[in-house]
């Protein structure tokens, strides 16, 4: 199986293309659309500030690319800032529109909540609660945790679309969302010991079995 981890020249790529290559797929990493057209699935990872993301993808028309995967229901994993690209926007440095794929908007974690102080990014191992299952989620394990590094996070979001979320002093933090053939991973899976190389392989095999 074929992944295309997409460059547009904002993310930590050598650490999700090795991960993906212990898994057994092979992986290309590029900005072109037919070398990417050429792939089973997609992932879109990401690190760094929205605007600057945004405006990337926007120079490299791989924002056009990323709806047109959308319309043929190609199978799509967003990854940290990657995820957040797929919401409808940020308020990141300046209110940014998103790609829209998911209901929601990107806020910074306040660092206060009902008047209790907590620091700023939420980074570590946090649990991940599942509430439900997509059709690519299957079998068990008994890690829990999987590790996290941000400042911002999905709000207002569509409650249907939620698989599993952490807690962070109270607020509910989306850990995965899924629309359709669109996968978001807020943590970084290749970074997740057990847990995360789980999530990883069952997400390919969906791929596999699509």
């Amino acid at each position: 199986m074929k992944i295309g981890v997409i460059d547009y020249g904002m993310g930590n790529l050598f650490s999700v293309e090795q991960a993906l290559k212990r898994l057994g797929s092979e992986v290309i990493v590029s900005a072109n659309e037919k070398e990417l057209d050429a792939t089973d699935a997609l992932l879109l990872p990401g690190v760094g500030a929205f605007p600057d993301a945004i405006k990337r993808l926007a120079e490299t028309k791989l924002d056009q690319y990323l709806h047109k995967v959308k319309a043929e229901n190609r199978p799509l994993l967003g990854i940290c800032l990657g995820m957040q690209l797929l919401f409808e926007q940020s308020e990141e440095v300046s209110p940014t529109k998103g790609l829209g794929f998911f209901k929601g908007s990107i806020k910074r974690f306040s660092g206060d909540n009902a008047g209790q102080q907590y620091r700023v990014p939420h980074m570590g191992w946090n649990e991940l609660i599942v509430i439900k299952r997509p059709s690519w989620l299957n079998g068990e394990v008994t890690a829990k945790h999987v590790y996290f590094v941000h400042s911002f996070y999905a709000t207002d979001i569509d409650e249907t679309e939620l698989v599993s979320y952490a807690d962070f002093h109270g607020i509910k933090v989306p850990g995965i969302v899924v629309n359709g053939s669109i996968t978001g991973m807020q943590f970084h899976p290749e970074k997740s010991g057990e847990l995360g190389v789980h999530l990883l392989e069952q997400w390919l095999k969906g791929v596999a079995s699509c």
